[in-house]
């Protein structure tokens, strides 16, 4: 699937909203929930990539900026570095991933800090006994109150919040750093006793040495989630994606 996302308008205006509305073939009622703001946001999503660009061109005509994303590229791109472990050098950071490697990032080369909030849900089916009064045993005992086992199978859903820091150092693919997933021992006596005041250090220590870093955290709530991503992607199953869309329109 290949998303089209349109990026930095000055204002949103009928004129504007209507020119889009006219490209995309959608009423402007439709077209400007994608406008609040100024972007990025994804206009369109197309299994074709060749629609998908003619779609961009149009909008390019029209004066907006336009990006394509592969989204399931992104899904299963591999060059994400999942972090494990990390350690602050005086120039640099070390950070170990979840696989075992090693990479040591220089605080010169990281240029953007994307945050962002996942949402993990998982739902199982789990037998609930329940006992209820049996209106047969109750008249068989001459009217004593009787009671039965009844079991029936009820949906659990439980949901993870957890932050996500998503680094960007030139051109390589984004260093991940994932509240719930890493160890802090990394910060020595400095390290908090909660992962959530760990991860806020974390954020604030790569502030103070990385200062010319873009830094960014719309994605922090659900709704600038959805802002971005429109109203036809889950923002549970597509926040790296929502990442790499934000990523590009910052850095171009």
């Amino acid at each position: 699937m290949h998303v089209v996302a349109i990026s930095r308008w000055k204002e949103e205006t009928p004129e504007l909203v209507q020119t889009l509305a006219g490209v995309l073939g959608i009423t402007a009622f439709e077209a400007r929930p994608r406008m609040i703001g100024a972007g990025p946001a994804v206009v369109a999503s197309f299994a074709d990539r060749e629609m998908a660009r003619t779609v961009a061109k149009n909008l390019e005509q029209e004066g907006f900026a336009t990006l394509i994303i592969d989204a399931m590229a992104i899904r299963s791109r591999t060059g994400n570095l999942i972090v494990r472990r990390f350690q602050f050098n005086k120039m640099s950071m070390l950070i170990e991933t979840s696989d075992g490697q090693q990479k040591e990032i220089p605080y010169e080369v990281i240029d953007l800090l994307l945050q962002g909030t996942s949402i993990a849900g998982t739902s199982e089916l789990k037998t609930v006994t329940e006992r209820k009064l049996s209106i047969g045993k109750t008249l068989l005992s001459g009217g004593i109150p009787m009671t039965s086992t009844v079991e029936h199978q009820e949906e659990v859903t439980t949901e993870e919040r957890g932050k996500v820091l998503y680094l960007y150092a030139g051109t390589r693919s984004p260093v991940i750093f994932r509240q719930n997933g890493m160890t802090y021992d990394g910060f020595g006596a400095a390290m908090k006793l909660s992962r959530e005041l760990n991860f806020a250090y974390l954020i604030s220590e790569l502030r103070r040495l990385c200062p010319a870093a873009g830094d960014d955290d719309r994605l922090l709530t659900r709704v600038g989630q959805v802002r971005l991503l429109g109203p036809t992607l889950n923002p549970e199953t597509n926040l790296d994606l929502a990442a790499e869309i934000l990523a590009q329109s910052l850095q171009s």
